[in-house]
Order: structure tokens, then sequence, then C-alpha cells
């Protein structure tokens, strides 16, 4: 897909602009196979610091666990009506919407983003670009392993079976039983998560965030996806990819963020016929 090509061109040129004064050369003395091997570990030692996490929860990391899945179960006991009111307004999404949806979410075209970022950092000697390539591949790993894992535990129907929201068939079944939660939303909301932490301004953040809640949205409308499959995948990118920030500030001297603990909630807002989200971090 041509758009799809631009688009990435254009988000990793915006994500060396970025960079600010760090410079596209930083000093070390370390040779490329040194930093590749570094980075790589990095990857692998990021996905299993986000696998390990669960062991170490205190008190308000159970509220926010409470709070994904009150998130979750609240737009459960909606998905018909919400499944039924993007339904009936499809005709009215461009093509271009519901294409990208499904092209910018799978594995292939994700991990060529991702890639081309880290390797983008990796040539020019650029710490924090690199670190963002590491961040990018280690948490759309541990996003992508876990939401396959729970699509297979879980076994839940899809919207285009017929057979409603509440049939399951864990570790059994075919493509057709594996809707909870959605792969695509999980890779592309991850990556735009990543991105936007690259910048102060809400008004860079906000599009990019819109960008990536494009293809859990385009899945609701070809009907693959329910919308508490949806939100869950965005939760769960959203809070892997802190996680694996927090364990990266102690591998790279650039970090995005500050070391102060930060409180982070779900809240869902409810108006006539609609359900919302907000994130406060």
């Amino acid at each position: 897909m041509k758009q799809l090509l631009h688009i990435y061109v254009f988000l990793i040129a915006g994500l060396i602009s970025a960079q600010g004064n760090y410079g596209l050369r930083d000093r070390t003395d370390k040779t490329l196979w040194q930093d590749f091997t570094y980075d790589m570990g990095n990857v692998f030692k990021g996905t299993a610091y986000v696998y390990s996490r669960p062991l170490h929860w205190q008190g308000d990391d159970f509220l926010k666990l409470g709070g994904v899945a009150a998130g979750t179960l609240s737009l459960y006991t909606l998905d018909d009506n919400i499944q039924r009111e993007f339904r009936s307004h499809k005709e009215d999404v461009p093509d271009i919407l519901l294409d990208y949806g499904w092209y910018a979410g799978s594995p292939q075209n994700n991990y060529g983003f991702t890639g081309a970022v880290y390797l983008t950092g990796l040539f020019t000697r650029n710490e924090k670009l690199r670190r963002t390539g590491v961040l990018l591949i280690s948490s759309a790993t541990a996003t992508g392993f876990l939401q396959q894992l729970t699509k297979s535990a879980t076994g839940r129907a899809r919207p285009d079976t017929g057979f409603g929201k509440n049939q399951f068939r864990p570790f059994g079944g075919n493509s057709g039983y594996r809707s909870f939660p959605s792969g695509h939303a999980v890779l592309t909301f991850t990556n735009a998560h990543v991105i936007a932490k690259q910048f102060k301004s809400w008004w860079v953040k906000a599009p990019i965030y819109g960008v990536g809640l494009i293809p859990g949205l385009s899945r609701i409308y070809e009907d693959k996806h329910w919308a508490s499959d949806v939100f869950l995948s965005w939760a769960m990118s959203y809070f892997i990819v802190e996680a694996i920030d927090i364990y990266l500030d102690g591998k790279y001297s650039e970090k995005y963020n500050d070391t102060k603990s930060k409180k982070t909630s779900i809240n869902l807002t409810f108006s006539g016929n609609s359900v919302g989200a907000i994130f406060t971090f």
C-alpha cells in the first residue's frame, strides 16, 4: 500500500527531527555490532521485564488493573449496541481508512516500520532513535505475544461469525474464535504511544494518537472485533509501553520521561448512545 509507505517515511522523518539538538551522530566508542547486540539484549530483557511486573505490583497497580477490567466489562455489556451503531454508518467511512486499518495493523508491516526506525538510529549512531526503535520492537513483541495467547485462551467469537458476543471456545476453533483482544489495535496503538512520547506538545501528540486509533476502530467497522476487544487492546498497549520505557531508563542515557512515579487512570464516559474512554497520565 503506497499510502502506508508514505506515512511510514513521514513518521520516521518526524522521529529524527524530534531528536532535537542531540544530533544524528552521538559520540560512541562502540562498534555497530556492539550497539546492535546490546540493543537486541534490551529487546528481550524489556519483554521479560513486562511479564515479571505482576510479581511486583502494589496497591496502585491493582487499581489500574481494576480500572481496565471495569472498562472492558462495561463495554462488554454494550458491545451489541456499539456494533449495531457502527454497522449503521459503515458506508460513510472512506475506504482508505478501512484499508489503512488493515495494512497498518498487519504484523509484517508493523515490524517493517519498527525495524526501519531502529536501523535508522543504529546506522546514524543516534542513541535516542535507537532507544525508540528498541522500545517499539520490544513493546510490539510483548503486546503481540500476550494478545495471541489471550486470543487463544478466551476463544471469543468474532462479530462476523453471527454467534454473538457471548460465544467462547477456549483453546479451540478457527480464526473466527480469535476476537479478544485485537492484534491490529494492539500493534498500531503501541506504535502511536511510543511515537507520541517523543513530543511534548499535545498539538503534535493528539494527531498521532488519532492515527493510532484508526485500525482499532476500523476492525469494529469490519465486524472483526467487538468494542471491548479494542478497548482492552489499547489499554494493554499503553501500560506495556510505559513499563518497558521505565526499564529502558536504566539502560540508555537518553530518557523520555522523568523518574518520578506516574499516576495513571482510565475513566469511562457515557453520553446518550456514545461511550468513551479517558486516559489520565
